[in-house]
């Protein structure tokens, strides 16, 4: 699973550097022989995206609490700003280039499956959280989870003074 995260790391690190690089070219900023045509919203949504795809791959790579919802969050905001602009650009609201086309296809392809592998090992990880006292885990709800599954016929009953004793039980339809 660490090997797993310092890659989606890593590539959202780059993906953060791309989408920075387009901004800019959007800008009106050439890179060398690489222009592109001057189109305002298209650099604000790419830096928009940059920013997220950074908040990500911050929170991956410094071993944040949030960092599998980050890579979530960033991989699908930063796809939605790459489909807004393949849709524009389908309807005629820019000027096209090769490049530009190109950069939409296989950002769109990279960033989905990143969405897929973060979302297998956001979904991973919740079924394999570590044990309070070790270092190895375990599945909820078994034996060494430190987790007590329900009981059959349980009467839901709880201590006096506990967290959930306190919540006003709802007595019947209302």
């Amino acid at each position: 699973m660490d090997a797993l995260r310092r890659a989606l790391g890593g590539l959202s690190l780059l993906y953060a550097l791309i989408f920075l690089s387009f901004g800019l070219l959007h800008a009106g900023i050439a890179f060398g022989p690489l222009r592109e045509p001057v189109i305002v919203p298209a650099a604000i949504v790419e830096t928009l995206c940059a920013a997220a795809m950074f908040a990500g791959a911050y929170g991956v790579l410094a071993g944040r609490g949030w960092a599998w919802d980050g890579l979530i969050y960033s991989h699908a905001a930063a796809l939605g700003g790459v489909l807004m602009g393949i849709l524009s650009l389908a309807l005629g609201a820019g000027p096209s280039s090769a490049l530009l086309s190109w950069y939409h296809s296989v950002t769109a392809v990279l960033l989905a499956t990143g969405l897929a592998g973060s979302f297998y090992a956001s979904r991973v990880r919740g079924a394999t959280a570590p044990r309070a006292g070790g270092s190895g885990a375990t599945a909820p709800g078994s034996a060494d989870s430190g987790v007590t599954p329900p009981r059959t016929g349980d009467s839901g009953a709880t201590a006096p003074g506990s967290a959930d004793s306190r919540r006003p039980r709802r007595r019947g339809p209302r």
